[in-house]
């Protein structure tokens, strides 16, 4: 199956230590949405959320991914389906013009006051690297405000999975 990913699952290394299945299929871009950090989460912190404004100028990078059918169900849990995020197909242009169909993840708990962890707009940004997003879209997402987590040692374990690089 084909899977969307535009926020903290476009770091490969974070996606297949859910899904270890997972493989790069290509860069695309969802239309009349909009990246946002709004989705509530049950750590207190903002989380990713293609948002769906219908303006022409609005759109989401992100990558596909194919997974093991068998292995969604692990995914569903790690997102949090029925639990603030739902599941839809999205129609997508991938960086060739192709037309594809793949599911994806959107919130349905949003608060607007919420903010990303330094950690996880890290996981993000480091996805939007890896993939050789525009540079302009990674500065977009640099920008968004972030906040420090305070559970002790989250944060290390949470980027521990990239060892060498160093992050704030």
């Amino acid at each position: 199956m084909l899977y969307f990913s535009y926020g903290s699952n476009m770091s490969s290394k974070r996606l297949k230590e859910r899904v270890p299945s997972a493989y790069y299929v290509t860069v695309a871009t969802l239309l009349k949405h909009e990246l946002r950090f709004h989705k509530k989460s049950l750590d207190g912190s903002g989380k990713c959320d293609a948002y769906e404004t219908g303006k022409d100028d609005h759109q989401i990078m992100g990558v596909v991914f194919e997974l093991a059918k068998l292995e969604k169900p692990k995914l569903d849990i790690k997102e949090g389906l029925g639990k603030g995020y739902e599941e839809k197909l999205v129609n997508l242009v991938s960086q060739s013009g192709e037309h594809i169909e793949a599911l994806t993840y959107y919130a349905t708990s949003i608060d607007k006051t919420k903010k990303p962890y330094h950690w996880y707009k890290q996981h993000v940004i480091n996805g939007a690297e890896e993939f050789g997003l525009p540079e302009e879209y990674i500065e977009k997402i640099r920008s968004t405000e972030s906040i420090v987590d305070n559970e002790p040692g989250r944060h290390e374990l949470e980027l521990s999975i990239y060892a060498t690089k160093r992050v704030r």
